[in-house]
């Protein structure tokens, strides 16, 4: 008989340190913080396609965690966001674009 549902997750030490686990979260973040600015800003992924000259499918992959964040990617979409990026490995999320300074 089952004792219920998971409450959470154990991840074994080893698996945290393998570079796809790394990346998977790298993409999570990296789509993450692309949908939280494009809905602060109130935009449809049409919206940020057209303004990231990216289709929507471009935009709808980006934001379900299956593109990789290349620097290229990430200055276009920072770009377009009218934001900067900010990557810090030591943090979680990893990934997340912030208004300029005024």
């Amino acid at each position: 008989m089952s004792s219920g549902y998971h409450t959470s997750w154990k991840i074994p030490p080893e698996h945290r340190e393998d570079p796809a686990y790394h990346a998977a979260g790298r993409r999570m973040d990296f789509a993450q913080a692309v949908y939280d600015r494009r809905s602060a800003l109130g935009w449809s992924t049409a919206e940020l396609a057209r303004r990231a000259k990216l289709s929507e499918e471009d935009i709808e992959a980006i934001e379900e965690s299956g593109v990789d964040p290349t620097l290229e990617l990430i200055e276009q979409l920072a770009t377009a966001l009218e934001a900067g990026a900010h990557i810090d490995p030591r943090t979680s999320p990893e990934f997340r674009f912030e208004d300029h300074a005024a």
